[in-house]
């Protein structure tokens, strides 16, 4: 299926095409997935729009919380995941921020050595100041890594000029994160 397609295989075929991809993985080879998209999770608060989702891609890279390199068609490409903001790891401006390295150690186990999605938005630009791609970022298993950092307290919801697709998932994620005392919000960190 070509992923500008709409999504209409049943989950069970999604899901088992992502366990196959998984499994190869596993053995050290860089599966052929194209056309694989992540699955549905309808207990998740987001779904990937397929009209703007391209990949997979292989992750080359973890720089931090917020920062990634792949391999696209275009070669290495370093991403800014849009709608977030981790502590600063990496930043030769300033010292390292209190919990930069859980956030980062959260994206590198996360990603490191995975194939994902990326998904465009057209309500922001699609790279940075610094050159950097924006875009959300999904697992094969249906995990929006964005949404994810914000959820267990690693990240923080951040709008850089407009509102954004997920923006209202991640607003409340950030508050259920404050409210449970995750992460960043935890007193004791």
């Amino acid at each position: 299926m070509d992923i500008s397609e709409p999504r209409t295989a049943p989950r069970r075929l999604r899901v088992l095409a992502g366990l196959v991809g998984a499994v190869f993985l596993a053995g050290c080879q860089l599966p052929s997935v194209a056309g694989q998209l992540p699955p549905d999770t309808t207990d998740y608060p987001a779904q990937p729009h397929t009209d703007t989702l391209t990949g997979p891609v292989p992750v080359t890279r973890v720089v931090d919380g917020d920062t990634l390199w792949v391999n696209t068609a275009d070669g290495d490409t370093k991403v800014r995941l849009i709608g977030v903001d981790t502590p600063e790891l990496l930043d030769p401006r300033s010292p390292v921020q209190c919990f930069a390295q859980e956030a980062s150690d959260f994206t590198k186990s996360a990603l490191t050595g995975q194939v994902i999605y990326l998904e465009y938005d057209p309500s922001q630009d699609s790279v940075d100041r610094y050159g950097r791609l924006l875009a959300y970022v999904w697992t094969l298993d249906g995990r929006l890594v964005n949404l994810d950092l914000i959820t267990d307290g690693y990240a923080n919801e951040y709008t850089y000029s407009t509102p954004y697709r997920y923006q209202r998932a991640f607003q409340d994620a950030e508050a259920s994160a404050a409210e449970r005392e995750r992460g960043l919000w935890d007193p004791k960190s």
